[in-house]
């Protein structure tokens, strides 16, 4: 015979489990320092300005 399971505990650990895998998105994507978002529009203004040097005139 099969273990009894509490439906609504279940629910609500799934949920409690659904938002913490949000929250590290979350914390992943918003959580960065001034200056690391900074290096980051730095290298790709120098990625943009390398592909716009190298770019055929017609």
């Amino acid at each position: 015979m099969g273990e009894i399971v509490n439906l609504n505990k279940a629910r609500k650990a799934r949920a409690r489990q659904d938002a913490d895998a949000d929250a590290a998105a979350k914390r992943a994507k918003h959580g960065r320092t001034k200056a690391e978002k900074m290096q980051d529009a730095q290298a790709e203004a120098r990625r943009k300005a390398l592909l716009d040097g190298a770019k055929k005139e017609d």
